[in-house]
């Protein structure tokens, strides 16, 4: 391409500070030095992580920043060092490395990656590139990445482990979800808490990430799906997608884990919470059994007072576990996962509930605050 090695000029959506609408503006997009690539996103879904980044109570938040982290494009160039990629490749960017060396990449009891260095607060890592500078520039100012992805720009900048090569053939308006909230749900299921056939199973919360945890399992052979939503408009698209059971907590007239206890015999096998916020986490892990129950948090929510966890409740032998993309390693990992949905084994576009033009991003968000997503 004839942009190779210059600056490309576009527009993004820049957050300058807290608590306000994000505005496009036009950036300039520096070419990608060693070991890094260059990307024009065609497609980018939006996550709550996204907004945690304004909320004004988030610690560790960082302005200007180019938010997204759930988008999908093709390789517009390659720095020096890249022997993975190509210009015109399909490729998603990935918000967990995968380096292949170090010693979380090589072992197989994680996701992690030593290129990750805020453990603590992983939505603040990455917010400049390996050599500590930006790539971005609006007004004469740098402006900050995000989970080193930023795809809420028309041109991004990426590290070449922090990337996942796709067929020629992707449909990337689908398979961006695969950049978070599908992996993660689905993943939750799969990998983290291996849910066995015949179990049964509670997910709290319907969005993109517990609707992928019903699918998951679903696919996984579980007996029994209780969904948990407090909009009840969500119900009819997780039966469709295997829930057996749906309860909306604002209609029950006592607590929702008592009732799934009460509907299973004393608690389901597994629960995923999918929405975040110390209250759902506590009904997650009263509504699993004692002996063998395995909870699984999945959702955060800023400014959150964290969940109070007795001994006692897990020397009865509840398990208590997260996850983190939902365990799986990443650049190796979501090549298969879009082979899966191109072969129709899994069903992205039940996701999919509303599709707007970039510089409506604002709207999205208010639909993702209104749970209208």
């Amino acid at each position: 391409m004839g942009t190779k090695g210059k600056i490309i000029k576009c527009k993004a959506a820049i957050a300058w500070e807290a608590n306000k609408p994000l505005s496009i503006e036009e950036v300039e997009v520096a070419p990608p030095k060693d070991h890094e690539v260059r990307i024009q996103i065609i497609a980018t879904a939006l996550c709550h992580s996204d907004a945690h980044i304004l909320h004004p109570q988030f610690e560790g938040s960082f302005f200007p920043v180019i938010l997204g982290h759930e988008g999908a494009g093709i390789v517009e160039s390659v720095g020096p060092g890249v022997t993975n990629f190509k210009p015109g490749d399909k490729v998603i960017p990935l918000g967990v490395p995968q380096c292949g060396k170090c010693k979380f990449c090589l072992s197989p009891r994680t996701n992690f990656c030593g290129k990750l260095k805020n453990f603590k607060n992983p939505l603040s890592d990455q917010k400049l590139m390996e050599d500590g500078t930006s790539r971005f520039t609006c007004k004469g100012k740098p402006i900050y990445h995000f989970m080193g992805t930023s795809t809420f720009s028309q041109y991004t900048v990426v590290s070449d482990v922090s990337l996942a090569k796709l067929d020629d053939d992707a449909n990337l308006e689908r398979v961006c979800l695969l950049g978070c909230g599908f992996s993660t749900g689905y993943g939750a299921v799969i990998n983290n808490a291996k849910v066995t056939p015949g179990s049964t199973c509670a997910i709290f919360g319907l969005g993109g990430v517990g609707l992928s945890a019903v699918m998951g399992c679903k696919a996984s052979g579980a007996s029994r799906i209780i969904a948990i939503d407090i909009n009840s408009e969500k119900f009819t698209k997780a039966k469709a997608l295997g829930a057996t059971d749906c309860l909306n907590p604002k209609d029950l007239d006592k607590p929702v884990q008592e009732v799934i206890v009460e509907m299973t015999n004393g608690g389901v096998d597994f629960a995923f919470e999918c929405a975040g916020g110390a209250k759902i986490m506590r009904a997650a892990l009263d509504s699993v059994t004692v002996g063998w129950g395995v909870c699984t948090i999945i959702g955060v929510n800023v400014n959150d007072s964290g969940l109070n966890v007795s001994a006692m409740e897990l020397l009865m032998g509840r398990t208590l576990t997260g996850t983190s993309f939902g365990g799986w390693k990443s650049v190796t990992s979501v090549p298969k996962l879009a082979a899966d949905y191109k072969n129709k084994k899994l069903d992205l576009d039940a996701l999919v509930s509303h599709t707007l033009p970039f510089d409506k991003v604002n709207e999205a968000f208010d639909l993702m605050y209104q749970g209208k997503r």
